[in-house]
């Protein structure tokens, strides 16, 4: 994963926290198949990966690049 080439690179706590999952979904939406985006975030992303699996079920991928314990990184390809 580390030669990955991101489309899209969201530091999620430069975000206003009540549209930052709508943002993050936006951005996740306009990839092309076989695109990534870089989250960054300064906690575990693990409540937005739960809304990725109600709302986008079968269309992503979420692996960790970086997984805490202040910093952590999420590579998020669309399939």
């Amino acid at each position: 994963m580390s030669n990955i080439q991101f489309a899209v690179k969201i530091n999620a706590p430069d975000i206003e926290p009540r549209i930052r999952h709508p943002r993050i979904f936006e951005a996740f939406d306009a990839l092309q198949s076989g695109e990534f985006l870089e989250l960054s975030n300064d906690h575990d992303p693990k409540p937005l990966l739960y809304q990725f699996m109600m709302e986008r079920e079968d269309t992503y991928t979420w692996e960790y690049i970086e997984n805490g314990p202040e910093h952590w990184r999420v590579a998020i390809g669309k399939k």
